[in-house]
């Protein structure tokens, strides 16, 4: 796998790839670094950032912000290992694009392990497509409940479900499905990153309202107590879980790395557009996640927003509510344009005359263009979303499974196989120890975020 010698089979998938850059070189790469950091700022804060204060809650002042910090850290030597990973066989002379991280596995590891990794890319994508919708249709509820007790007081019967708000979110993101191409979706992910800081912002400073309102900094070094042992170590466990969801981006990196002009080289400008991102994040999640438990102490909420329902100014939260819902309809564009446009080079290369995928002029409006196979999949694709979160309406839990699953595979351990075979790194090395006992410790973590997510939302579920 990593000899310097081709088989004719290597040789015929690195010329397909080259072929597919080609047949690409009429995108026009525009994207520069603070493109590229609003990209990643769009679909690192998200939902996770909203769970941040519970998960300090659960592991306490010291366990909560060092569990951070060292997320942060293993996502920036992720990311600086996968940007190097999208020209194959070297990061800045390889002739072959990798514009997918499926693709940089096929083209490294081989055609079985792409498989493999494309269950975990689906997944992470799915999952994040699943966890916005939850999110979206709970910051519409508090804006609605907040209307309701502006009105009522705080006795007022206001609704609790999320499920019409969920359509609601799904019946927009349809619409939004239909832009053409990730090429073009610059101007969404600015708008988008301007709403995320503008929430955290929001969140940072009730949290700080709220500290000095009660003249003292809640919590303990420990955390929430839990009524036995057990429970405290899965809700520990979950806790790490959504802390996993809230950093690493790895399936849409080389996609974002795609977007960006030359010279100078992708990889360098991605590699500086990620620490700029990934320390900005950092700061945000420290803020909003401290000051949260600081604030509520025990009754800290799943969500940092939902625990200032009768916090005065309403418009102010309701604004923070709006800036989510507005940040998650680009955040769930960024994580499904790589289902939609996978899905749909497949459909076209196995179907190259196909009518059904070309597309259409739109009768009385000749300017816009349809293809019917795009609007029903990806249609069919956000139903999918939908349902599934309106099966599973458990933020914390549902944050903590889809983060857990994702993070050790896309994260950590095909960056690191691949790392491993670009450099050649023999095996028993040093270097090779090093690089496995990290890809181990992470593996051991990710276990622990899955098991505890599971038991939260197996017992949420039938409780």
């Amino acid at each position: 796998m990593g000899g310097n010698g081709k088989t004719e089979q290597e040789q015929s998938l690195l010329h397909d790839t080259l072929s597919s850059s080609d047949d690409s070189t009429h995108l026009k790469r525009t994207g520069t670094t603070w493109t590229a950091v609003a990209h990643i700022i769009t679909g690192v804060i998200g939902a996770g950032v909203l769970s941040l204060s519970w998960s300090v809650a659960q592991l306490g002042w010291i366990g909560g912000p060092l569990a951070m910090v060292l997320f942060a850290a293993t996502t920036i030597v992720s990311t600086q290992l996968i940007s190097d990973f999208y020209r194959y066989p070297h990061p800045h002379f390889g002739p072959a694009r990798c514009p997918s991280y499926m693709q940089a596995v096929h083209l490294y590891l081989g055609e079985k392990w792409k498989y493999v990794c494309g269950v975990f890319v689906q997944q992470s994508l799915c999952g994040c497509g699943i966890t916005y919708t939850i999110t979206a249709a709970t910051s519409i509820r508090a804006i609605q409940r907040s209307s309701c007790y502006n009105e009522g007081g705080e006795q007022a019967t206001c609704s609790d479900g999320l499920s019409l708000y969920m359509l609601l979110f799904g019946a927009l993101q349809i619409i939004v499905s239909q832009i053409p191409n990730f090429h073009n979706m610059a101007w969404l992910s600015v708008i988008a990153a301007i709403m995320s800081f503008a929430y955290s912002f929001i969140g940072f400073g009730l949290g700080f309202a709220k500290v000095i309102e009660n003249g003292t900094i809640q919590g303990s070094i420990t955390g929430v107590p839990a009524s036995n042992m057990a429970n405290k170590i899965w809700l520990s466990f979950q806790a790490i879980g959504d802390i996993a969801f809230a950093y690493p981006y790895s399936v849409i990196l080389l996609e974002i790395q795609d977007t960006l002009k030359s010279p100078p080289a992708q990889h360098y400008t991605m590699k500086k557009a990620s620490l700029i991102a990934i320390f900005s994040t950092t700061i945000f999640y420290l803020c909003c996640g401290c000051f949260g438990y600081a604030a509520f102490g025990n009754n800290t909420p799943g969500n940092l927003l939902s625990g200032f329902d009768f916090f005065q100014p309403y418009w102010l939260i309701d604004f923070a509510n709006v800036c989510i819902v507005l940040h998650l309809v680009g955040g769930y564009q960024i994580y499904s344009q790589p289902v939609f446009a996978g899905v749909e080079r497949w459909y076209n290369k196995k179907y190259p005359n196909s009518e059904f995928g070309k597309s259409l002029k739109v009768p009385l409006v000749p300017t816009i263009e349809l293809n019917p196979f795009r609007l029903c999949f990806r249609t069919a694709y956000v139903m999918c979303t939908t349902g599934i979160a309106m099966l599973f309406p458990y933020f914390n839990q549902v944050l903590g499974v889809s983060g857990a699953l994702s993070f050790w595979p896309m994260a950590i351990y095909f960056p690191v196989e691949m790392y491993c075979v670009q450099n050649n790194i023999v095996p028993w090395t040093r270097k090779w120890l090093l690089l496995k006992s990290f890809s181990f410790v992470c593996f051991v973590v990710a276990v622990a975020g899955v098991i505890g997510s599971l038991q939260g939302l197996i017992s949420a579920k039938f409780s």
